[in-house]
């Protein structure tokens, strides 16, 4: 008897086959000491320094920037955007080394700077994991680190020679962090066996979220040490080393790596003997822009992101301003909501697959996780200008809005997987790249209506996020789909 059956690459459907599966049974290969983990746990430290390179001018600026010049638009108690807080009556930051020299650049032009680098990333994150697929994802995130590293160490020199100098180098790092970034999707179609992939994501790109918790809890006390520069110079070091592992250690197949074992070698082939490749298909581009599942899930990105954004361009921030702590001090409290966070992007994965053993239906799924991560961390946020006299109750409701955030790892972020599992690589580029405008719009939104508005400033960015987020969650919840659109069917003749 002969049926036609479409294949999906996600985790969630595994449940579906765990009969016919037994043959590829996890515990036939090595897991935690398998080669594809050290592929994650490699990919994982690549993207620690791809996020502390990105968010290293969120942290560092509030020593670069002059506040003083700019310390009377906004009042005294919570809603100024930096205010120095050090003891000296003329707020001159005597704590801070001598040599590290000091900008006079208004909040305004600061949102800009902050925005900078996602204008390169937004050229870069759909093609790359196209690229990847052509090229090589060794090549590709291996260059694409190494050119990240190199403008690190040269952002110190740039601002030194002019705001122009310093926001094309920040553009230009923006190119290889999205290279480096998206082109990590075409690893996983070729190392992660199905029933794998969703847990072997979450590991590698928790990688993100505790590359910007260490980063902003040492890049103040490099800071407030050495000297911001040395922050650049440190991580751009860092960088570079390990873009050297990176190319050692990362093959782009199970087939082409020297050392691995031929147990694990066979089980992942056979796993994905079935998988469609589509490097030498044409893409739909038509059918796409008519998808609205499609839309929909790159809105909600959308808004999502802006959420992110905010929290982890403006936290340091908000927390040395609003509660008048120094730079070293104000790193250790940013870095909380990132550390919570790191954790619940590792855990989240692991809850949706437990709710797929429970029945749960793949969309309802992909909808929970992003309910979860969406509405309660844009409500926090709301409330946070509200009890901004407790410094430890702003902490708690920054740290719960950041860590319940990356709940939605789990859903709309890999729900391409879903929708088009032929073409996943270029459609979660694609994704993340709309979803990077927020990137560019968050921060010079934020820092204009802080400039323009300086008794509700804060009051306002976070009511704007919430409502963005908001608008993005309900048309998801509407217009999402968890099943493979008929685009990106591929059938397959077999027999039962």
């Amino acid at each position: 008897m002969a049926t036609m059956t479409e294949l999906s690459p996600t985790a969630g459907k595994f449940s579906q086959d765990v009969q016919g599966d037994e043959k590829l049974s996890p515990g036939k290969a090595p897991s935690l000491c398998s080669t594809r983990y050290g592929i994650t746990f490699i990919t994982h430290l690549c993207n620690f320094i791809i996020m502390a390179q990105n968010v290293i001018m969120n942290i560092t600026m509030v020593t670069m920037a002059n506040s003083t010049n700019h310390q009377s638009q906004f009042n005294s108690s919570t809603e100024r955007l930096h205010v120095d807080s050090f003891d000296d009556p003329n707020n001159s930051p005597k704590s801070l080394p001598a040599g590290a020299p000091v900008y006079d650049w208004s909040p305004q032009i600061q949102g800009i700077i902050f925005s900078s680098i996602n204008y390169g990333m937004i050229l870069t994150l759909a093609p790359s994991g196209y690229l990847a697929g052509r090229v090589g994802t060794k090549r590709v995130v291996g260059a694409a680190l190494f050119g990240s590293s190199f403008l690190i160490l040269f952002t110190p020199l740039a601002a030194d020679l002019g705001l122009g100098f310093l926001i094309a180098t920040r553009i230009l790092q923006g190119v290889s962090l999205g290279l480096g970034y998206g082109g990590q999707f075409a690893l996983w179609e070729r190392w992660s066996p199905p029933h794998e992939r969703s847990r072997l994501c979450s590991i590698a790109f928790s990688g993100m979220m505790l590359g910007s918790c260490i980063a902003i809890l040492l890049f103040g006390i490099i800071s407030q040490a050495l000297g911001w520069p040395f922050v650049f110079y440190i991580f751009g070091g860092v960088g570079c080393v390990s873009c050297l592992l990176w190319f050692v250690l990362i093959y782009d197949d199970p087939v082409t790596h020297p050392w691995i074992n031929i147990t694990e070698k066979e089980y992942i082939i056979s796993s994905l003997a079935q998988q469609v490749n589509s490097s030498n298909q044409p893409l739909p581009i038509k059918a796409m822009v008519r998808c609205l599942p499609l839309w929909s899930l790159c809105f909600c990105c959308f808004s999502h992101q802006w959420l992110i954004n905010v929290m982890v361009v403006y936290t340091p921030t908000y927390i040395s301003s609003v509660f008048n702590v120094d730079i070293r001090d104000s790193g250790f409290l940013s870095a909380l909501p990132f550390i919570f966070a790191w954790v619940v992007g590792i855990l989240g994965d692991y809850l949706a697959d437990f709710l797929l053993t429970k029945n749960f239906r793949l969309v309802s799924v992909r909808k929970i996780a992003t309910v979860l991560g969406s509405l309660p961390s844009s409500a926090s946020l709301v409330v946070l200008p509200y009890v901004a006299s407790s410094y430890i109750t702003a902490v708690s409701l920054l740290t719960l809005s950041c860590g319940l955030s990356l709940f939605s790892q789990p859903g709309i972020y890999i729900n391409a997987l879903d929708i088009a599992p032929k073409h996943s690589s270029f459609l979660m580029g694609a994704s993340r790249g709309f979803a990077q405008i927020s990137a560019i719009l968050a921060p010079t939104v934020s820092g204009f209506l802080l400039s323009q508005n300086p008794e509700f400033g804060w009051r306002n960015v976070f009511s704007l996020s919430f409502a963005i987020n908001t608008l993005g969650l309900i048309l998801y919840l509407i217009f999402g789909k968890a099943d493979v659109q008929d685009w990106a069917k591929e059938r397959k003749l077999t027999r039962l």
